[in-house]
């Protein structure tokens, strides 16, 4: 039987092994991910994944020891809470068909509705993490629900979850040689309007639902900027839906949130909108620009080096 988690808070720290593949000689993990755990701590990383096994639950091609951390964590090591968490989770998926659109789903509309309610990746933050941008205040529902809907607008946030966990990550934890496990987000309330928000209440709502109970300890950094005076009144409002842990994670700034998000953003990594100097080709929001599309294009341009290596020469002919 796994101790209880009161104790789990007491006992002294022990040192587990790292994960594979860290290169990092400064990397040091964060108490409760692996590379820092306590005994008990990691008595119940053994204990969850041995009772999922046991239950006939276990899916090896997602379930490493990294995702039962992470709802381990989420449920403060109480390993009933964490399994119950986590079957609820793998119940979900089987509901939505979550492995079919994470193969399937293609968001055709993204360049449209991006035009009303921009979302997008964009390279990484100091620590490793991708960077996710959401633009609240260009919210315009009307023209949104137009181009696509709620439905729709959820299985696109399901599909980058999973794509984030299957590419994104690995992807930056190379580059940076070491573990990352979270994202760092900015959310942007310029122009926002407390009577667009309550019409978008239902998906906002329900993402940040998805994000909490099945896609648990993702969030890294949170930085909500330009937030009105008013913002304090809907704030009030969804803080009621998020647990304790993800409260802590949000920082709420006014107008002055350049200097913050530098100290946490490379410049060359932040989109000069936001007071960084980075301006893509064809512009940051298309971009997808980060380590998991880097040695895509570092490919592609080989490719197109070798083809011309290999074109023949067309000889010009000598005038008689």
């Amino acid at each position: 039987m796994p101790p209880p988690a009161a104790e789990l808070a007491l006992a002294p720290a022990s040192a587990s092994a790292l994960p594979p593949g860290v290169t990092d000689p400064n990397y040091s993990p964060a108490p409760g991910r692996l590379g820092n755990l306590s005994v008990p701590q990691q008595h119940a990383l053994e204990t969850i994944r041995k009772e999922v096994q046991e239950e006939g639950a276990f899916v090896p091609e997602r379930m490493d020891d990294a995702l039962f951390l992470r709802f381990l964590r989420a449920r403060r090591f109480d390993v009933s809470k964490a399994k119950a968490m986590l079957l609820d989770a793998e119940q979900w998926r089987k509901e939505k068909n979550v492995d079919e659109i994470a193969r399937t789903f293609e968001f055709t509309e993204k360049a449209e509705v991006d035009k009303y309610y921009p979302q997008y990746y964009h390279k990484i933050d100091k620590d490793g993490r991708p960077v996710y941008i959401e633009r609240l205040g260009k919210l315009d529902i009307k023209a949104l629900y137009a181009a696509t809907t709620q439905e729709r607008l959820l299985n696109r946030l399901i599909s980058e979850y999973e794509r984030s966990l299957a590419t994104r990550m690995p992807a930056s934890s190379r580059e940076v040689g070491h573990p990352v496990e979270t994202f760092c987000t900015i959310m942007d309330l310029q122009g926002v309007s407390l009577s667009n928000f309550y019409r978008v209440k239902d998906y906002v709502m329900a993402a940040a639902a998805i994000g909490q109970d099945r896609y648990p300890e993702i969030m890294g950094k949170f930085y909500i900027i330009n937030a009105p005076w008013a913002f304090s009144a809907v704030w009030s409002i969804i803080k009621v839906w998020l647990d304790e842990v993800t409260v802590n994670k949000i920082d709420i700034i006014g107008a002055g949130y350049k200097d913050k998000l530098l100290a946490q953003i490379p410049a060359e990594n932040l989109p000069k909108d936001f007071g960084g100097t980075c301006e893509c080709v064809g512009g940051c929001i298309m971009s997808d620009a980060g380590p998991w599309n880097g040695h895509q294009e570092e490919e592609e341009e080989e490719e197109q080096t070798e083809k011309e290596k290999e074109a023949p020469v067309e000889e010009t002919p000598t005038p008689e």
